[in-house]
C-alpha cells in the first residue's frame, strides 16, 4: 500500500486521471491525500469534485477556492469573473457533493506517516497540537448551524496579526486565512496577503511562512498547496524546513504533481491548461 499527495486540482480532473495513471494508482491498494482547492478556475471541477468524494479512504483538506464555492452555493457572496463553479451549482447531486466538502478538515495529521497536511501556511505561534485546535474551531462552525453566519464573515484580510485575545469572527476569520490564503508572514505571525510570487520576492519584515524564525511547527513535516509559485524539485529542496508544496500550477499550464509519502518520490505530469503568468 502507497499513500500519494496530490497538489492542487481546481478542476484540473483529466491530469489527474493522467498522474494516477503514472503512478500505477491502485484504488483498492493505495490512499490518495488532497491539498485542498479541488475545484474552481479549471475546466472539470465537477467531475474532480466526484471523483473526490467518491474515492474510498481519500483525505482531502479545505482551500480557499473550496470554501469560495461553499459561499457561492449559499449565496453568501457572487460567482466572480474567473470562476468555473456553475457545472457544481446545477448538478443534480450538488447538495450532496457540498455536504461532504463542507465536512472536510482543515488540517490533517497523520501520526504514524508523520506528515501534516494542510492547504496554505501556518502562523509561527502555533505549534502541532495548537494548530489542530485551531483548525477544529473552524470546522466545527462550518459543520453546525452557524455556517451560513460564518461565510457572512468569511472573507477579508484583517486582522493581520495573531493574538490570542482575537475573539469571534475576527479570530475564524485569521485561521481560516492561515490554513487557506497564507504565504507571507512576518516572526509575530502577521499576514501579508496581497503577495503572491515567489519565495524572495517580498521584501522587508515578511517571508514565507515556513522561514519564520522560531516556528513551533518547524519539527512537523508539512504538506501545502495554494502557493503555485513554489517549486519544488525533490523533497530535499526544503528539507531544512521540513515543508513539502505540491501545487505545481497545473491550473496555470504548469503541472500537477505528487509525492509518496512512503519514500519521499515525486510524480508530475504536464497540464493540458493554457500557460498563464499568474494566479492563486
Amino acid at each position: 500500500m502507497a499513500t500519494y499527495a496530490i497538489g492542487d486540482l481546481q478542476g484540473c480532473y483529466s491530469e489527474l486521471l493522467d498522474l494516477l495513471d503514472t503512478v500505477g494508482y491502485n484504488e483498492t491498494r493505495d490512499r490518495l491525500w488532497f491539498t485542498g482547492d479541488l475545484v474552481n478556475r479549471g475546466p472539470e471541477s465537477l467531475k474532480a469534485l466526484r471523483f473526490v468524494h467518491g474515492l474510498h479512504g481519500a483525505v482531502t483538506v479545505l482551500g480557499n477556492h473550496d470554501l469560495h464555492l461553499l459561499a457561492v452555493a449559499g449565496g453568501h457572496t457572487r460567482m466572480r469573473k474567473k470562476d468555473t463553479l456553475q457545472d457544481i451549482l446545477d448538478a443534480k447531486d450538488r447538495d450532496e457533493l457540498l455536504d461532504w466538502l463542507r465536512a472536510r478538515p482543515l488540517l490533517h495529521r497523520d501520526a504514524k506517516l508523520g506528515y501534516t497536511l494542510i492547504h496554505a501556511g501556518l502562523a509561527p505561534q502555533w505549534n502541532i497540537a495548537r494548530a489542530q485546535a485551531m483548525a477544529q474551531e473552524v470546522e466545527n462552525v462550518l459543520r453546525n448551524g452557524d455556517a451560513p453566519a460564518f461565510f457572512e464573515h468569511m472573507y477579508g484580510d484583517g486582522p493581520a496579526c495573531w493574538s490570542e485575545q482575537l475573539r469571534g469572527w475576527e479570530r475564524l476569520r485569521f485561521i481560516t486565512n492561515c490554513f487557506t490564503r497564507m504565504r507571507f508572514c512576518d516572526a509575530k505571525g502577521c499576514l501579508t496577503l496581497d503577495e503572491k510570487g515567489p519565495p524572495g520576492s517580498r521584501t522587508g519584515r515578511f517571508s514565507p511562512w515556513y522561514e519564520a524564525p522560531n516556528r513551533k511547527s518547524r519539527r512537523e513535516r508539512i504538506i501545502f498547496g495554494h502557493w503555485s509559485t513554489v517549486r519544488l524539485g525533490n523533497t530535499a529542496d526544503f528539507a531544512a524546513h521540513r515543508v513539502y508544496p505540491l501545487d505545481t500550477g497545473c491550473v496555470w499550464g504548469g503541472s500537477l504533481s505528487a509525492m509518496r509519502l512512503d519514500d519521499g518520490e515525486m510524480f508530475s505530469v504536464p497540464s493540458r491548461q493554457p500557460k498563464y503568468a499568474g494566479g492563486d
